[in-house]
């Protein structure tokens, strides 16, 4: 049975200030919530102050980002041994990323193979835009992003990455994506795509969550779908009551 998994990408808000108190304050009550797998993401001048707040607890830490290369005149960038001193967990291929940042299926691939390198585990995004969702184009994108930027992974390493579907026409949109279209996307193109590259058996083993205007109110509906294992949650994540909520919701 795949654990369910919840992460919070604050992207980028909060100072540093600011998330101390609000992981303070919904740090207790996340430490209650078992039988899922918890993450936040806060921006990286915040990854320090909070990994000490972490620390002795079940919630994990992530970084919204890194660059591939070890080192190097990367201004601005941060590597993946940067991002291993304080997290598990590595968002990539956000579409955020890839609109704002050019990043592509190959530049995804090349930090999926870094953060293996790294022994982290990557959070994954793909989606569609609303221009592919209504020409009916979201199985050839979403398939092609997965099969492109997961590839070359060690077989053996694949089953810990996790994939977030998120249609990108739903993100910070208040227009949610429902259950069952949504678990359609994970069963008939995402898991396909992921066997293609690493067998069924590894396809079923990948946990995948969907992202897009999560709140309290409509994960239920999302954690209730048998191919969705969770969510990749945005500005809900930083609402201390809402997030718990979405966590608790997620919880088995």
């Amino acid at each position: 049975m795949r654990t369910p998994f919840v992460a919070g990408n604050w992207k980028m808000n909060k100072t540093v200030a600011e998330a101390r108190d609000l992981v303070f304050k919904m740090n207790m009550k996340l430490r209650e919530i078992s039988g899922v797998e918890k993450v936040l993401c806060p921006p990286a001048m915040s990854l320090l102050a909070i990994s000490a707040l972490l620390e002795g607890t079940d919630t994990g830490l992530g970084a919204q980002n890194m660059h591939w290369e070890e080192k190097g005149a990367f201004t601005g960038e941060i590597s993946p041994a940067m991002v291993k001193e304080y997290c598990r967990y590595v968002i990539l291929g956000h579409s955020e990323r890839r609109a704002y940042f050019a990043e592509t299926d190959e530049t995804v691939n090349r930090k999926m193979l870094a953060a293996q390198k790294a022994g982290l585990t990557p959070i994954v995004c793909v989606g569609e835009t609303l221009e592919e969702y209504e020409a009916r184009r979201t199985a050839d994108v979403v398939a092609r992003q997965v099969e492109k930027g997961l590839a070359n992974l060690d077989p053996a390493f694949a089953p810990k990455m996790v994939v977030a579907y998120e249609p990108i026409w739903a993100i910070g949109t208040g227009k949610a994506s429902n259950g069952p279209e949504a678990n359609a996307v994970v069963a008939d193109v995402i898991r396909p795509a992921l066997a293609r590259l690493y067998g069924t058996e590894t396809a079923q083993a990948i946990r995948v969550l969907y992202g897009g205007s999560v709140t309290a109110a409509n994960a239920t509906e999302f954690f209730g779908q048998p191919d969705i294992d969770g969510a990749l949650v945005g500005g809900a994540s930083l609402k201390e009551e809402e997030f718990v909520a979405i966590v608790k919701a997620a919880a088995k």
